[in-house]
């Protein structure tokens, strides 16, 4: 048993299995990035396909493999034998196999890891996850003489008896809870005859409540033009990705819906992905009732408990499941005949994965449709520049909805000047008197607004007046938040938190000053302004429980809320016909940061925030408060103009270079000693710039900095930030000359191949 090299296949060669098979090639379930070659025995010849879950033997003990390839030749001379298949079917399909390798050649990640990264872990971490319970089911109903002897002095035993066959059967732990019988007389019964109970598997849906069905609307003529161009690309032979660009409320999941009625009608399934955990019990309810009738609708996100994800990918894997909806990890999701992908959403950031591998869902959504030959539809009213870019180059097709369905209109956009705004009691109001003013009006009305702040927490941060002392996180380099609810200061990036400080811990000034503003200060200030409204806060601080977030928008819907206050977490895809009014309270912090891609999320932000407004009836109106009104992000949202503003921005990123011009690759080096850290990455980048192959194709290093948020958990943080245009060599040789290199043992090195935080 010897590692053999890791290769790259053609990526574009399908993976077909070999009719003579001797030997396989496996991925151990260890954290290994090396391949092993076992013997496969005669009673497994032919048997064994690319993503079969083996058992191999691991030194003295077995182990669970993945097979990958079946080499003509093994690495060594005598490779020990397979032990035999996990399960009858494979686990992975080829196609998932076929990701993985991309994913480590590009993202130069292991190869295992983004293997691992497909398999939830509960279906990783036995052969059957599947919850097994006790199911009685009565065996002697037509026997009435028979069962008043056998019962004629054990009362609880009869009326036990009398209630299953009322109830027609059932799991034994609920049949004890409802008719008050304990397991020993179900034991009883089944003793006597009267009942059998044997051990089932029962499935753990998260969707089990009915939904009653609804049907296909009226498509206007520009989501009819939208669904022929998707639905001409599902019998293509190469089909093209398709950007779906429309305003907010233009209808285009009523586009997806029906696209999606197509690939069934064809025999075939479909994958949406959602940026948000907290849009998915919504999309989920709406899909489940347009195909509840047709086929099941499976979840996956990390919400759902391990065993609730085990059944559903199972239900996928087992072709129950022919709609599959979730967050980034859906992508992975074993759908075995998929006939469209959609990504909604499709800029969010939420899509990229924030630890190895840093995959990005929306890219792997493409490269999955062209192996697997199907249409993938790529939804915003905000698209990505990447996006647009690729539709300007002829590589994705294009549709537009410019208008929202029935002939809604878009809300209007005010922009208010903070500078201008008069104080009051020597401070700034929080809320600029236009904004205060509208909300009054709704509220008279019995309509419903939305107030807008993507920073949680009460204060920001916490200053001494007399000496200028911040109150930091003593494990990074960031200012702690006040938290008023609890008096506490927290660190929103290690979780570290502490009683608020009485006095400055320098000069022992007992008046902090409290800075900033987060959705707990606005909160109050709304609570204190519009004393008969009723307010709920939405962010992850309020939404701890389970189903909170689900609760909170019932409420909102139903209207027991007035005002609904929060972080980006209501910003997109929620539709309420009564909201007419949307404060968007500060993004000005936001387009200070070090990232070239400020603007382009705080214009996201803003046009999907105010999207939120006039969805029904009665037309909507937006304020956004600003120190910088004239900013051309903010002034491309007052006026709806996602094409000007695309424009401009690929204008600045074209004169820079930037993505989507080139790659972004983003190398970090973490440690506890900011000098040995420092050294480190600058070894690195030496040996980058001693590359030959990086010579030749005229790549440029450049020196490492501090990155900007520079300590995070104790650990010294340096950044290497590369921008390519032959990135897959570029991770060849970072693989090479980075990655695989031997370290200080305290040291963290991390890849971010088009890096999408650059902080």
């Amino acid at each position: 048993m010897k590692p053999s090299p890791m290769h790259s296949p053609d990526l574009l060669t399908p993976l077909e299995p070999l009719t003579a098979r001797t030997y396989v090639r496996v991925a151990p379930e260890l954290a290994l990035d090396k391949l092993f070659d076992y013997a496969l025995p005669p009673a497994l010849a032919g048997r064994v396909q690319p993503g079969h879950r083996l058992k191999v033997p691991w030194g003295r003990q077995t182990t669970l493999a993945y097979a990958v390839e079946f080499p003509d030749q093994p690495q060594v001379a005598n490779c020990r034998e397979v032990i035999g298949l996990a399960e009858a079917e494979p686990l992975l399909p080829p196609v998932l196999i076929k990701l993985a390798r991309w994913m480590a050649d590009y993202y130069c990640c292991d190869f295992n890891q983004a293997l691992r990264g497909m398999l939830p872990d509960a279906v990783r971490a036995r052969e059957d996850g599947f919850k097994q319970r006790y199911w009685v089911q009565a065996a002697a109903a037509d026997r009435e003489v028979t069962v008043s002897e056998l019962l004629k002095n054990a009362k609880t035993q009869r009326r036990a008896w009398e209630f299953l066959l009322k109830r027609g059967g059932g799991w034994l732990a609920e049949l004890s809870r409802e008719c008050g019988a304990t397991p020993a007389v179900w034991r009883a019964l089944a003793d006597k005859g009267l009942v059998t109970v044997s051990r089932e598997r029962m499935e753990r849906d998260p969707l089990a409540a009915p939904l009653a069905a609804d049907t296909p609307l009226t498509l206007n003529a520009e989501q009819q033009a939208a669904l022929a161009l998707i639905v001409s690309q599902l019998d293509a032979p190469r089909p093209q990705p398709v950007l779906l660009r429309g305003v907010t409320g233009s209808g285009k999941t009523e586009v997806y819906l029906q696209a999606l009625a197509e690939a069934l009608r064809r025999g075939r399934g479909g994958l949406v992905l959602v940026p948000e955990i907290a849009l998915t019990p919504q999309t989920v309810e709406r899909f489940r009732r347009r195909f509840g009738a047709v086929t099941r609708v499976a979840v996956l996100h990390s919400h759902l408990s391990a065993g609730e994800r085990h059944d559903q990918w199972q239900l996928i894997r087992g072709g129950q499941a022919r709609i599959v909806i979730g967050a980034r990890s859906a992508i992975f999701a074993p759908l075995a005949l998929p006939g469209l992908i959609v990504v909604d959403e499709e800029h969010e950031h939420t899509y990229k994965q924030e630890e190895s591998p840093h995959y990005h869902a929306r890219d792997l959504a493409v490269l999955r449709g062209a192996f697997e030959r199907v249409p993938v539809v790529l939804g915003s009213a905000t698209p990505s520049l990447e996006t647009v870019y690729n539709a300007q180059q002829k590589k994705y097709l294009a549709a537009t909805l410019s208008r929202r369905v029935e002939d809604l209109r878009l809300p209007v956009i005010h922009v208010l000047d903070l500078r201008r705004e008069p104080p009051a009691d020597r401070e700034r109001p929080l809320i600029a008197a236009a904004l205060r003013a509208a909300v009054h009006d709704r509220l008279s009305r019995h309509e419903q607004c939305i107030i807008f702040l993507n920073r949680r927490g009460y204060s920001t941060s916490l200053s001494c007046p007399q000496c200028g002392h911040v109150a930091e996180c003593p494990h990074c380099s960031v200012p702690l938040t006040y938290h008023r609810a609890t008096r506490t200061v927290c660190c929103h990036l290690c979780d570290h938190a502490a009683p608020a400080p009485r006095a400055c811990p320098e000069c022992a000034f007992e008046r902090y000053q409290y800075l900033g503003t987060g959705t707990q200060k606005i909160e109050d200030a709304i609570v204190s302004e519009f004393t008969a409204a009723r307010v709920c806060r939405m962010d992850s601080d309020s939404m701890r429980g389970r189903h909170a977030f689900q609760r909170a928008l019932d409420d909102f819907r139903a209207g027991r809320t007035d005002i609904l206050v929060g972080t980006q977490m209501i910003a997109k895809g929620l539709h309420f016909p009564n909201v007419t009014l949307v404060g968007i309270v500060n993004c000005d912090a936001a387009l200070q940061l070090p990232d070239f891609r400020a603007a382009e999320r705080v214009f996201q932000q803003m046009v999907q925030v105010a999207g939120r407004a006039g969805r029904g009836d009665r037309p909507g109106e937006v304020f956004i408060q600003s120190h910088a009104p004239f900013h051309p992000a903010i002034q491309f949202a007052r006026h709806h103009d996602v094409e000007g503003f695309c424009d401009q921005e690929l204008d600045y990123r074209r004169a820079h270079q930037y993505p989507p011009f080139r790659r972004a690759v983003l190398v970090c080096f973490r440690g506890r000693s900011e000098e040995k850290t420092r050294f480190c990455i600058e070894t690195a980048a030496k040996r980058l710039r001693a590359s030959k192959a990086l010579l030749a194709i005229g790549q440029e290093i450049p020196d490492p900095a501090p990155a900007p948020i520079q300590k995070i958990r104790d650990r010294h943080r340096f950044h290497l930030f590369l921008l390519t245009s032959h990135p897959l060599t570029l991770s060849r040789v970072i693989r090479e000359q980075v990655f695989s290199q031997e370290w200080p043992d305290d040291i963290r090195v991390t890849v971010d191949v088009d890096a999408v935080n650059m902080l």
